[in-house]
């Protein structure tokens, strides 16, 4: 175990730093219906609230079953909600009441459950979310089918799909219980009627619940529990830095490379997984040596990596200095039990110089069992030697120039260096060679050095031979000195290539999430997931995504792409099934492109398309690790922007049914009111007309049409179907008028105007202005109290034109004045005010916004009362008419 893997992991950290406040999830799982889930739950909950727990039931489905029943007494169960449903009322949990009620512990039965529609999240496990983010602890139950994973699973033995599940996720964050009995005793449960009714259990003993499928779906719970009690141990130890293997399940680790025949480690991985039931990983360690990797060895790491992840394995690149590094700080982290590695082909020579790579593991790992197989024997020795392993050509060249240079100038500086000084000077090709070029070159800059040293600068000089004694120390000392400067140099430069390389990865993505982040177009980012991946990548890129019955190009980083009849097939593959397909997968792998989906845990999003332009696979193995966590931060905006979607279509679809509700409110209350005035007036016509009705009839009418005038200008507002025709007014005539037609509904008001004549003109259509001032005088005249005044007032102050309307009356709620804008929003206020729609004041703002006016609601500072303003910026002012007739 590696020191770096005894340190506290800081992902592990910031997980448990997460579950901080949030409330604590135990999940019953089952093999089936019937093995007791709910009753187990139902049992802890009541040890919980002998103990002096506030336990509630959020909601429990007990089939009837007389000992399920049993239990729920004592409990305080919080009523379901109904949710009207097709003409039906269906009960689902109450979320809210809940919340409200804010529990120690709630008991939440069948966890997979789809909620009705119109409830605020489609899923229970998404309710249980939301109380758990509350700090609730929550108790559930779900049985092994409904877990996403083990879905296609179940259904291949079970020849039954379930449509509920719930993401691996949920169990991953949970405490899981396993509630189990045997399959024998569960059938018998079930011929006694108490799992379904007598002729529902015949039917389900003939097809689910025979002994071998429970037999099966009992083995699936047992290890799913196991896993995730695997997880959560690494997870725990990981942030608390504790070594170690942890064994509590075993972990397999393969290592593997660009050679021949590795696949036969892979598969031999596999076979030991299964055996011992455990998740398994083959692993490439990315060294300074891999990045000379010719195409072919590219193309066979990719070859093996795809081979694991089809035989159900996980695949991983290491970037390390040596193989060695690499495999022992990947098998510390995952916290490996058992290692894979092929038998070394490196000759009898470079073992005994280096050392068995298999012999320091197993000095160096002692807590890790190592499994060493032989390669097939028809594929030793065709190991391809990696290109420039001894150093380029030009390197050389470059060395022996710079050797050359160095003794020129310790020729000419001969005479005032001593030989020690002059030595000095051959560390600089030395280093040189060795930072640009490699360990090798730094090797042979360091042998020509002392050659040159010898053969120019010590005596007998121009031969090799070394008279004084002395001097072969010096020379001995300058090739050592050479050798290692050489070999730390290389150490440096490689673990610079190392972090450059990381550096460039992380930049790369944070680059791509910078600019994700800013677009909110689904079109945009498909152009910017295609341009980006494309550049990264020097690849053709093309997204895909549904449309009718197939797949449809929605953006690519050029328009010379191709997708054939294969490629569609390959794309359309993809899609359906969430997985790569087409060059260089498993699946269709004669397309020229590849197609990798974008997944998220419940729909397919789209698929993004690559093809490199010289032909061969698109990405190399090195390259699979970004372009995964590019794929991954795609998925995520995409899913972002779909969330976002949806959320203002359900929001324009509140809206609707708000207005609609009010509309038909207005309706069917308050144009019913000044329709019945009119009708018992028009009655008591019959019997002789009268001032008294003539003028009733007229107002209720007037206001009857004002009313159906609101809701007409607020259908064309919200339609966005007004018209402007901006032209200058007078305010003092347009206050006058609106006065006058408003003047019924200021009836016992004295209405005091107060608008200077000498005011400029306004630049206003003068009919939705006319429509502002009416509304305004309404509410005041229906709001303000008995006999008093309302005050109109205009004044040009700062270039601005504001112009107010007073009333004295209840005023406002404080701190709320701005909500009196919104559509139907009518403040509770004087039992003495006539009923309306509460669209005036929404109509106000929305026929000023249109002609650039702000509005604005406050109280009255100098005695009790609204003041509502209309705000005429300077640019809406007419200075002279003069500029207005020209």
């Amino acid at each position: 175990m590696s020191d770096a893997a005894a340190r506290p992991d800081p992902d592990a950290l910031l997980r448990h730093a997460a579950q901080e406040g949030r409330g604590r999830l135990k999940i019953f799982l089952g093999a089936a219906p019937g093995v007791g889930k709910t009753y187990e739950m139902l049992s802890e909950g009541a040890a919980r609230a002998r103990e002096g727990v506030d336990v509630v039931i959020g909601v429990v489905e007990t089939h009837g079953r007389s000992e399920t029943e049993a239990l729920t007494r004592g409990y305080t169960i919080v009523p379901r909600r109904i949710v009207p449903h097709e003409g039906h009322g269906l009960a689902e949990m109450d979320i809210d009441a809940i919340l409200a009620r804010a529990p120690r512990l709630v008991l939440v039965d069948e966890l997979a459950h789809s909620n009705a529609p119109g409830s605020r999240h489609a899923k229970r496990y998404q309710d249980v979310e939301e109380l758990l983010a509350a700090g609730i602890d929550v108790y559930s139950t779900v049985n092994i089918q409904h877990v996403e994973s083990l879905n296609d699973v179940v259904a291949g033995f079970t020849r039954v799909r379930v449509r509920e599940t719930v993401p691996d996720r949920i169990l991953e964050l949970a405490e899981i219980e396993v509630v189990d009995i045997p399959p024998d005793e569960l059938i018998e449960r079930l011929k006694a009627g108490k799992v379904y009714l007598p002729q529902e259990a015949t039917r389900a003993l003939a097809h689910f619940f025979s002994k071998t499928n429970l037999s099966a779906l009992r083995e699936l719970a047992l290890r799913r529990a196991a896993q995730a009690v695997d997880a959560q141990m690494l997870d725990h130890v990981r942030a608390l830095g504790v070594g170690g293997t942890w064994a509590g399940g075993e972990r397999v680790v393969v290592a593997v490379s660009e050679a021949a025949g590795v696949e036969s480690l892979v598969r031999a991985a596999k076979r030991l997984a299964d055996a011992l039931h455990a998740p398994w990983t083959a692993v490439f360690v990315e060294t300074p040596r891999t990045q000379a990797f010719a195409a072919v060895e590219h193309r066979q790491v990719a070859k093996v990596m795809t081979l694991a992840t089809q035989l159900g394995g996980a695949a991983a690149a290491v970037p390390a200095q040596t193989v060695l590094a690499g495999l022992k700080a990947y098998v510390g982290e995952a916290r490996a039990t058992q290692l894979i590695v092929g038998k070394s082909t490196r000759s009898r020579w470079f073992e005994l110089r280096h050392g068995s790579i298999v012999d320091r593991l197993v000095r160096e790992t002692p807590d890790i069992a190592i499994h060493v197989l032989p390669m097939p024997a028809a594929v030793r020795g065709r190991r391809a030697a990696p290109v420039d392993r001894w150093g380029s050509r030009s390197g050389y060249v470059w060395t022996g120039a710079m050797v050359a240079a160095v003794t020129g100038v310790a020729s000419a500086l001969f005479h005032i260096l001593d030989l020690g000084n002059v030595a000095l000077l051959y560390l600089l090709p030395v280093m040189m060679a060795a930072s640009l070029f490699g360990l090798w070159t730094g090797l042979f800059a360091g042998l020509a050095s002392s050659i040159a040293y010898n053969f120019f600068f010590l005596p007998p000089t121009g031969t090799l031979t070394i008279s004084n004694p002395e001097n072969v120390v010096s020379v001995l000392v300058l090739l050592g000195i050479a050798i290692a400067t050489s070999h730390l140099t290389a150490r440096v430069r490689a673990q610079a290539d190392i972090a450059a390389a990381s550096a460039r990865t992380n930049a790369a993505l944070a680059g791509f999430l910078r600019q994700l982040t800013r677009l909110n177009d689904p079109v945009a980012v498909a152009q910017a997931i295609c341009d980006e991946v494309g550049q990264l990548f020097g690849l053709h890129t093309v997204m895909l995504v549904a449309e009718g019955a197939g797949l449809a190009v929605q953006a690519a980083n050029g328009s010379d792409y191709r997708l054939e009849t294969m490629e569609m097939a390959a794309a359309q593959w993809a899609y359906d099934g969430g997985a790569p397909a087409g060059r260089g997968s498993a699946t269709l792998a004669a397309s020229q492109w590849f197609f990798q989906p974008l997944v998220t845990g419940e729909r397919t999003l789209g698929v993004l398309g690559l093809a490199n332009e010289a032909g061969g696979d698109p990405l190399r193995p090195d390259q699979i690790p970004l372009f995964l966590n590019l794929i991954e931060q795609a998925t995520l905006a995409f899913e972002r922007l779909r969330l976002e979607i949806e959320t203002r279509d359900l929001g324009a679809m509140r809206e609707r049914e708000r207005l609609r509700t009010a509309l038909l409110s207005s309706v069917s209350h308050d144009l019913r009111t000044p329709l019945t005035a009119v009708i018992a007036a028009a009655a008591q016509l019959h019997h002789g007309a009268t001032p008294d009705l003539i003028a009733t009839i007229e107002g209720e009418a007037a206001r009857l049409h004002r009313f159906v005038a609101n809701l007409l200008d607020m259908a064309r507002v919200e339609a966005g179907a007004l018209t402007l025709r901006m032209e200058a007014v007078d305010l003092a005539d347009a206050v006058a008028g609106a006065a006058h037609d408003a003047r019924r509904a200021l009836d016992g008001h004295a209405v005091q105007l107060d608008v200077p004549p000498d005011l400029p003109l306004v630049r206003a259509d003068q009919q939705l202005l006319h429509h502002c001032l009416l509304n305004l005088l309404d509410n005041a005249g229906r709001y303000a109290d008995p006999g008093t005044p309302i005050r109109v007032e205009a004044r040009h102050r700062y270039g601005v034109i504001l112009l107010s309307v007073e009333d004295e009356g209840p005023g406002l709620p404080p701190g709320r004045e701005a909500e009196v804008f919104d559509t139907f929003r009518r403040f509770a206020g004087s039992d003495r005010a006539i009923g309306g729609t509460g669209l005036g004041l929404a109509i106000v703002k929305a026929f000023a916004a249109a002609m650039g006016i702000g509005v604005e609601a406050a109280n009255r500072q100098d005695r009790p009362g609204a003041r509502f303003g209309l705000s005429f910026p300077a640019a809406l002012i007419v200075r002279d008419m003069v500029e207005e007739g020209d």
